[in-house]
């Protein structure tokens, strides 16, 4: 029921700390207002699933595991304790969250998203300025993996974007592409920039992804590959990562290289054809910056899609490195991504099969 009737598109109304002349965008608050009760503009979802970022994910099981073996009671604790406490989920640690699947239970009057009750959706918006209340304890999640499967609300601002869950896929498999969807959507951009010369002299580019067997990492090698890349070539970390990419086709060399090592890497993907002119970093750890500033070629572009990224590692280390990159954030937006990213799903087998085997039988 809207109770409220002055609200801000972008939930400056939700921000509960800090307040005042020290009030910031939900993103960077430290704690929001998750009632249920909407404001004229808002959406109130009921969760089903919630989808962590990959390196919040990482850093939670890495902080509560022992001899290798994840702890994951405590994980889906410490998941709980930060969503009561912030009213949104927000890891404390690398300040990112996620975002989520589920049905549309209340539209605002004036809410100008376009959705109706009963739609099923996919949040486009990270989890971290999400304003999320959790009520059934996350009792059907074992801590274990990225998807949690849960019972909630959650609120939409009148900013706020999220896509209909397309009736044709798994919608499991749906929010994976959903999660990742800015980064194939902005390669994309970027290979065109280049084979239209609007960039250089119109050659096709050498593109290297940092992460190549990942969600991410996947989805760009098919976004540039259908853009009119050159050479493709895919860095993974371990051997069993490598044959399964191989196995795909999607680029030309795969190579096994540590992402934090600037001369291991440099090396890997100057022997399989670089270095790169655009050099794609989907891996969730931190310290990849400076490595893939030396794998990129001097004028080259280097789009960072991982939220352990550091801006000062990698401004400060191209400087120290005297070297003429274009370093781009990806921020998860790109106008059509998320059709952009369900359509190299549907139209890549290659791609899917990927996808697919991610995918837990239970839906953890």
């Amino acid at each position: 029921m809207t109770t409220r009737s002055t609200s801000s598109p972008v939930g400056l109304h939700r921000v509960l700390e800090p307040t005042g002349d020290a009030a910031t965008l939900p993103q960077a608050a430290r704690r929001l207002d998750a009632r249920p009760e909407l404001w004229p503009d808002e959406v109130r979802i009921d969760v089903e699933t919630l989808n962590l970022d990959a390196a919040s994910f990482r850093q939670l099981a890495e902080k509560h595991s022992s001899d290798g073996i994840v702890d994951g009671d405590a994980v889906r604790t410490e998941v709980l304790q930060i969503i009561a406490e912030r009213g949104k989920m927000q890891n404390p640690v690398t300040g990112s969250g996620g975002m989520l699947i589920g049905t549309v239970a209340e539209v605002g009057p004036e809410s100008p998203t376009g959705l109706q009750v009963g739609d099923r959706v996919a949040t486009l918006v990270s989890l971290s300025l999400t304003p999320l209340a959790i009520t059934d304890g996350l009792e059907r999640w074992d801590g274990r993996c990225e998807q949690v499967p849960a019972r909630g609300h959650a609120i939409l601002f009148g900013r706020t974007i999220a896509a209909r869950i397309p009736e044709d896929l798994d919608p499991r498999l749906s929010l994976m592409v959903m999660d990742v969807c800015g980064a194939p959507a902005l390669v994309e951009r970027v290979v065109q920039d280049y084979t239209s010369g609007r960039i250089g002299d119109g050659t096709p580019p050498t593109v290297a992804v940092l992460g190549g067997a990942g969600k991410s990492g996947s989805l760009s090698l098919a976004a540039a590959r259908r853009a009119g890349a050159g050479r493709l070539i895919a860095v993974v970390p371990i051997e069993r990562e490598r044959d399964l990419l191989v196995s795909t086709g999607l680029a030309d060399e795969v190579v096994i290289a540590d992402a934090r090592s600037p001369l291991g890497l440099s090396r890997a993907v100057e022997r399989a054809g670089g270095p790169a002119d655009v050099t794609v970093v989907c891996v969730d750890v931190p310290g990849c910056e400076q490595p893939a500033i030396l794998a990129t070629s001097q004028g080259g572009t280097i789009i960072f899609f991982s939220m352990a990224t550091s801006f000062a590692a990698a401004a400060l280390g191209a400087e120290g490195l005297a070297s003429d990159v274009r370093m781009l954030i990806g921020n998860g937006y790109v106008p059509g991504h998320a059709d952009l990213a369900l359509d190299l799903l549907r139209s890549n087998p290659r791609v899917r099969a990927l996808f697919e085997s991610r995918l837990e039988p239970n839906g953890g």
